[in-house]
């Protein structure tokens, strides 16, 4: 079965698309100082620009490091050593590398969704996502991805 022809189901899609909204508000208030301003004043400075997309990307790549251990308890013996090990490296990375400054912390974060990817698809091909996974990740990773990298170009 072709890829494109799964569809992604309702609620996994729409919970997706609304984890995107941080980094895109990210991305948008790096792109308008007026934006930035307003939400600063409105929102806190914690909600703009780089705060916002540093703090919550190292938020998701812990989230996504326990979606992927979850997927590793459907194996048993090595593979099973292997998953749970693999499914602590998104955690890791984003204590260990988003510090130092935006603009190295954003590049360490686009790093580690594209590693994080690579983890995806290796728990993918084990056959312990649904079968949708990839379709779901190649499309909120990308969005991720351009959004931290207007914070890192800008």
């Amino acid at each position: 079965m072709n890829l494109k022809d799964i569809k992604v189901p309702t609620a996994p899609l729409l919970l997706g698309l609304a984890g995107l909204l941080p980094f895109l508000w990210g991305a948008l208030t790096y792109l308008s100082a007026d934006l930035a301003l307003w939400g600063t004043k409105t929102l806190g400075p914690r909600f703009v620009g780089p705060y916002i997309q540093l703090f919550y990307g190292s938020i998701i790549l812990s989230f996504m490091s326990g979606v992927l251990w979850g997927f590793a308890t459907k194996t048993e013996g090595r593979q099973a050593a292997v998953g749970y090990t693999l499914s602590t490296i998104p955690a890791l990375w984003a204590f260990f590398m988003t510090g130092g400054g935006p603009v190295g912390a954003g590049t360490n974060l686009i790093f580690g969704f594209i590693g994080l990817l690579f983890l995806d698809y290796t728990f993918y091909k084990w056959q312990l996502t649904p079968p949708w996974w990839m379709q779901l990740r190649l499309f909120l990773t990308a969005v991720v991805i351009c959004c931290l990298a207007i914070g890192v170009i800008f």
